[in-house]
């Protein structure tokens, strides 16, 4: 489905106080000159409307939020629902994750959220999916040592993807898996829904979650 363009959007992200606009200069500095504080970093690659990230920033002052998206018309749509409120310890950034190496220094997240990423169906295409091993590696890099990753989807395939991919890197092991995260009573505890989980979940779909770290 092609995204649509909506007239305005680049303005709005460029001048929302939410908005990081050059993240590289804050590289290896968000939490001591962005968010002046030493509170653990968590961050989302593909946060769509940013429910999910809203969320949690809302539920959790102590820890530091960035939400990124590569789409400004998505990402108007976050900054529409929190562009009345004060919430300190939530960010957005406008960007691409394939060069997310330029813009966190080694081993300055705490965490990675990837929920609901687009699954790339084509084989040929396999490298831009946010769960392969290329982005692995550039997770591994940025993420602190005792960090990890938690990744949702209803999408099977891709699923099955990420697993294998974990399972067969060389630095990665999963530490859950579950096939159908709303009866599963542990992984399901606190569970914080994005939009599209909302909506699969509603029509009878099951929800695969993973954790994983190294």
């Amino acid at each position: 489905m092609r995204l649509r363009n909506i007239p305005g959007a680049d303005e709005v992200v460029t001048n929302s106080p939410y908005c990081i606009n050059q993240p590289a200069k804050l590289k290896g500095k968000y939490k001591s000159e962005l968010f002046m504080n030493d509170n653990p970093l968590y961050i989302e690659i593909g946060m769509g409307k940013g429910q999910f990230i809203t969320t949690l920033a809302k539920q959790n002052p102590n820890i530091n939020y960035i939400g990124i998206e590569r789409y400004t018309s998505v990402l108007l749509r976050a900054i529409q629902k929190v562009e009345d409120e004060e919430i300190p310890n939530l960010r957005f950034i406008c960007f691409d994750a394939a060069d997310i190496l330029d813009i966190f220094s080694c081993r300055e997240v705490d965490r990675i959220y990837l929920n609901f990423s687009d699954p790339w169906p084509k084989d040929r295409h396999a490298k831009r999916r946010l769960t392969s091993s290329t982005f692995l590696n550039r997770y591994n890099s940025i993420l602190a040592l005792d960090g990890h990753i938690e990744f949702k989807t209803d999408n099977k395939d891709l699923f099955d993807f990420s697993v294998e991919e974990i399972n067969n890197h060389p630095l990665w092991k999963l530490d859950a898996v579950t096939y159908d995260l709303h009866n599963d009573a542990t992984m399901n505890e606190g569970n914080v829904m994005t939009e599209y989980e909302e909506k699969f979940s509603s029509q009878g779909n099951p929800i695969f979650k993973l954790i994983a770290s190294r």
